[in-house]
């Protein structure tokens, strides 16, 4: 069983960065794409971004594109999620995931293993 463990979320201000990590207890993490998603509260789950086994390429839902940045460490078993222009509406619990195969997918149905999520919260 694969652990995902998030960590980095909080309060911040509209506006202002974040940085989201995530740890990976998969042996194998480097053959693995992985994703973002995200849920606010009242809402559905909701894709953010994705990034291939090795890195070389990502995909981004249109309402973060330009402001986030997705990234992975396969040496350190970790994906990361740089925040930047933090808005209200990006307010909702981050959840990693690991997906089925090397390939970047923006379906959460094609993602085997979550995270617990971590709380963000934007200010206006």
């Amino acid at each position: 069983q694969v652990q995902l463990v998030e960590s980095g979320g909080g309060l911040v201000q509209a506006g202002d960065s974040l940085r989201l990590s995530c740890a990976s207890s998969e042996h194998s993490f480097s053959t693995y794409a992985m994703g973002w998603f995200r849920q606010a509260p009242g809402k559905e789950l909701e894709f953010v971004a994705t990034i291939s086994a090795r890195g070389s390429a990502t995909h981004y839902a249109p309402s973060v594109n330009g402001r986030f940045t997705v990234s992975r460490d396969n040496a350190k078993n970790t994906v990361s999620l740089e925040m930047n222009d933090v808005k209200p509406e990006d307010t909702a619990r981050y959840y990693c995931a690991q997906a089925r195969g090397s390939a970047g997918v923006a379906h959460l149905n094609d993602y085997d293993y979550w995270g617990q999520g971590t709380q963000v919260t934007v200010s206006s």
